[in-house]
């Protein structure tokens, strides 16, 4: 699951909003770090239907301008449980690499060699 998708499904979780609703939980969840672009959000909220995860909750005009609401459904929750303690265990898996002290040059190994080419 991509991080944008992830933290659409967050936004959602609560209750169904509409998009600019929705981009701008995005915003406040990442702490300003992810900002969606419509065609990004919608392409998002397409994927995610498809998967199931999402749904129509209704529509509403708002100063002549109409509003789609999505819903999380009870995949796309049970998917960002899993996504959430997916993460949590790297961040604990990641916490304890960094808390090892470093046997060469200052670098910690990680499985894979990945920092710094020390298996």
């Amino acid at each position: 699951m991509t991080e944008q998708a992830y933290l659409v499904l967050l936004a959602l979780t609560p209750e169904p909003l509409h998009g600019y609703a929705v981009i701008t939980a995005v915003k406040e969840l990442s702490a300003g770090r992810t900002v969606l672009a419509a065609a990004t959000l919608y392409g998002n909220l397409d994927r995610l239907v498809a998967a199931g995860m999402v749904e129509a909750a209704g529509e509403s005009v708002v100063d002549g301008r109409l509003r789609r609401y999505y819903r999380v459904t009870d995949d796309g929750r049970r998917a960002a449980d899993e996504e959430t303690e997916r993460l949590a265990a790297l961040a604990a898996r990641a916490r304890a690499t960094l808390a090892r002290p470093s046997a060469r040059g200052g670098r910690t190994a990680i499985a894979g060699g990945l920092a710094g080419g020390v298996a």
